[in-house]
């Protein structure tokens, strides 16, 4: 009983200090950042990162799927990370968060001034389709809010497969945004991955 507590502080204090390293980068980049691009979400998980047995581990910038979002018009491919090399190229997956289409919260993070220009068009009722290598995946937009830029309820788990889309806002804002847009939607077409 000793050993197995020892060896879960040794464990826990691993976890801390990686994810203590992980957002010290980001917040490196973020300083070094030329375009001064903002990153999404500026929040960093306060549980341990869910891991599903059998899904392949990307690497950060790893194209990992798509995002169709019909209301708008967009195609775009998601990438693993959210720092500003993956933004450039995609929506990116938010790494403390679990895949689309996993039966938990699937958080994805775009520029308010690309890729999710116009996110604030979409609408409670409207249908989003993830596709990656487990299958294909159609969520139906369930809550649309506001949120201030520090607010952890972005990446809250749940129970249910949750996509969760967030961008700066306000959407003409110059500089850095001091809120975010948040769109989420529940897993109506696909079978979750347990």
């Amino acid at each position: 009983m000793k050993k197995t507590h020892s060896a879960l502080l040794v464990v826990s204090a691993f976890l801390f200090l990686s994810g203590v390293g992980t957002a010290g980068f980001a917040g490196i980049e973020i300083l070094t950042s030329s375009n001064g691009a903002e990153y999404l979400p500026r929040i960093t998980p306060n549980r341990e990162v869910q891991t599903v047995p059998d899904l392949k581990k990307s690497k950060i910038g790893d194209v990992i799927g798509s995002l169709t979002i019909p209301r708008i018009n967009s195609k775009i491919a998601i990438i693993e990370g959210t720092g500003s090399k993956e933004l450039k190229r995609g929506v990116g997956h938010y790494v403390g968060s679990v895949i689309p289409g996993v039966s938990d919260n699937s958080v994805l993070a775009g520029h308010r001034d690309s890729v999710f220009r116009r996110l604030g068009e979409v609408k409670i009722g409207d249908l989003i389709t993830v596709r990656n290598d487990y299958g294909t995946f159609v969520y139906e937009v369930h809550k649309i809010r506001i949120v201030q830029a520090n607010d952890r309820t972005v990446i809250v788990p749940t129970k249910d497969a949750v996509l969760t889309l967030s961008t700066c806002y306000p959407f003409r804002f110059i500089g850095n945004a001091p809120k975010r847009y948040v769109v989420q939607a529940g897993l109506v077409i696909g079978e979750p991955i347990a």
